[in-house]
């Protein structure tokens, strides 16, 4: 006798069909898909059905399906989902467009040299005119040499935007790629997208375009967000199939224009609030603090609430729960990354976004290769140093990788930043960032001494390069596992069995309270960016857990703030903390 198929399912098979109709009519699309709806999975689906009906006839015409992704962690997951099937090309954004555009040389040479920063690199490089010389991508690192110019990341997007507004390109693109499907849509580049929309949706021709993503989910400030065209037919996928039905009835409550049916709605979950306002305490003040508690306050709550959730039988290992921080008065000295948090500035996020190209670079590129290199997953360290897979053609080839890895594994824990920087800056067969060596060069031409009215990036380079490099590797533990800006491991799709998410204040752009607030009137004309960001980096934080979720908030929450919770949560499931939080509840 067949299962019968759950509400859930039936949402996703409905969903599904309306994507299946789409491709059948010629239709472009946008899935959009909450947290938990399973969305790689209607992706995945989307192209086996594409590969089963038109596979043959792609290859036959030497057409592809392009699938465009974020991270080429994404894209190998994607090209190992469909097989390697011919017919299908998963790509990064970057791959993607460069798979169209290396064959427009002509057009290349001419454009190139007005791109920001390529005048001055071709003058230092003594080059009147790009001439015959081929443009060629490959590390995204930037280079003019007698036969090649090679190109930096942003040259190739800038590059793909000034093309698509061309006629043959655009004919070129269709044929090629008769569709173009778009992973995470709301982290794609914004220009891109308006491209796209300027040049195939608003004239009806080129491709079909399938977005998936959810743009309540943009949670970093590149990416276009939600996409709205009148060409775009709109599936919403009415499903959930990670969380308890408690938190999916609270997601529901907060996001009613996307509603959720759980997979399992007798799965046994919980969503609760706990608050600190009965505090007695003088509540902090100024633009990032107002209305928080004290430092040592907040990490009191914090432990008084894990004791509390740990009597009622949550497991804090690490491999059942996660602590996600919303806030930064329980960052303690112990995290291990003091003296970074002060060059920075308490209030400056720039550090734990990994805005600074220093600490991106330390914390997304070299922290995994070493990773990879110790556990002797070669392939992986290559991709993530970018040096591409080097040509290893004697054993004194692989003798050279070996010591220099070794060397560096050493100088982590001994050296400081600028040694480790400087070390990898020495080696000919590994490459620094553009960003990097840009940072680095200012540097040097300030001078070995601070000067007076030097500007500020300067002062922090200087102060960073002599911490150090173990509280690198403290700061990028942190990010990693204690905040929803991680990107390794990628937690704005991970999941936990339970979620504890702690909210307070101290940053420049975060007050979670305040958006509570503005979540049913809306945010003022001159606050909606600021209040979206807020509200997907909250909604992000709520939806990782499938089966506990715990928010405890260590700023005040006003009589609006309060009413909102209530209605989201259910009174029985805001509690309010002791004043004392030293006193067992």
């Amino acid at each position: 006798m067949a299962e019968e198929e759950s509400a859930a399912d039936a949402a996703g098979r409905l969903a599904l069909e309306r994507v299946y109709a789409c491709f059948d009519e010629g239709r472009s699309f946008r899935l959009e898909a909450g947290a938990g709806a399973g969305k790689t999975y209607s992706l995945e689906k989307a192209l086996r059905r594409l590969i089963d009906l038109r596979g043959n006839e792609l290859v036959r015409k030497r057409q592809q399906i392009a699938c465009v992704t974020y991270t080429n962690v994404a894209k190998d997951e994607i090209i190992a989902r469909v097989q390697a099937h011919p017919a299908v090309r998963a790509e990064t954004i970057h791959g993607f467009c460069w798979s169209v555009l290396q064959d427009f040389q002509t057009e290349l040479r001419t454009i190139v040299p007005g791109l920001p920063e390529w005048g001055e690199r071709l003058a230092n490089a003594g080059v009147e005119a790009i001439g015959d010389r081929t443009i060629r991508y490959e590390l995204g690192y930037p280079r003019v040499t007698p036969e090649e110019v090679t190109l930096k990341h942003d040259d190739v997007l800038l590059l793909m935007i000034e093309l698509l507004a061309r006629p043959k390109f655009q004919r070129v693109l269709a044929a090629r790629y008769p569709v173009l499907l778009i992973d995470e849509y709301q982290d794609t580049d914004a220009g891109i997208v308006e491209a796209l929309k300027s040049h195939f949706l608003d004239t009806g021709t080129g491709p079909i375009i399938g977005l998936f993503g959810d743009h309540w989910q943009k949670i970093y400030g590149e990416g276009c967000g939600a996409v709205e065209h009148a060409a775009l037919t709109v599936i919403d996928k009415n499903a959930n199939f990670r969380s308890a039905e408690p938190i999916v009835a609270m997601l529901n409550r907060m996001r009613p224009g996307l509603d959720q049916i759980s997979s399992d709605p007798d799965a046994p979950g919980e969503a609760r609030l706990f608050h600190t306002n009965a505090w007695p305490g003088q509540r902090r003040t100024g633009g990032h603090w107002a209305g928080d508690t004290s430092p040592e306050a907040a990490r009191a709550y914090a432990d008084h609430l894990k004791h509390r959730l740990e009597s009622e039988g949550w497991d804090f290992a690490v491999e059942r729960t996660k602590i996600l921080m919303l806030s930064h008065s329980v960052l303690a000295k112990e995290q291990g990354y003091s003296t970074i948090q002060g060059i920075y500035g308490r209030f400056n996020g720039a550090w734990l976004k990994k805005e600074d190209p220093h600490i991106k670079f330390l914390a997304d590129q070299l922290e995994p290769a070493v990773t990879a290199f110790q556990t002797q997953r070669y392939g992986d360290m290559f991709e993530s140093l970018g040096t591409g897979r080097p040509s290893i053609r004697r054993h004194q080839d692989k003798v050279a990788w070996t010591q220099t890895l070794d060397q560096l594994v050493e100088l982590r824990t001994t050296g400081l930043i600028g040694d480790v920087i400087d070390f990898l800056r020495d080696q000919p067969h590994m490459h620094l960032p553009e960003a990097v060596l840009e940072r680095e060069q200012r540097l040097a031409d300030a001078g070995p001494e601070p000067v007076e009215g030097e500007s500020s990036r300067v002062t922090q380079l200087r102060k960073l390069r002599a911490v150090p490099y173990t509280e690198l590797m403290a700061v990028d533990a942190f990010i990693d596992g204690h905040t929803p800006f991680a990107t390794k491991h990628g937690v704005k799709g991970a999941e936990f069995e339970n979620v504890l998410v702690i909210v307070g204040r101290g940053w420049n752009i975060y007050n979670f309270a305040q958006m509570l607030e503005r979540l049913d009137p809306g945010p003022p004309a001159d606050k909606v960016e600021s209040f979206e960001s807020n509200r997907n980096l909250f909604y992000v934080a709520c939806s990782r857990p499938k089966r506990r979720l715990a928010l405890l908030f260590t700023q005040v929450l006003t009589a609006a703030a309060m009413a909102k919770v209530t209605q989201l949560f259910g009174s029985a499931n805001v509690i309010a903390l002791p004043a004392d939080p030293a006193v067992p509840a």
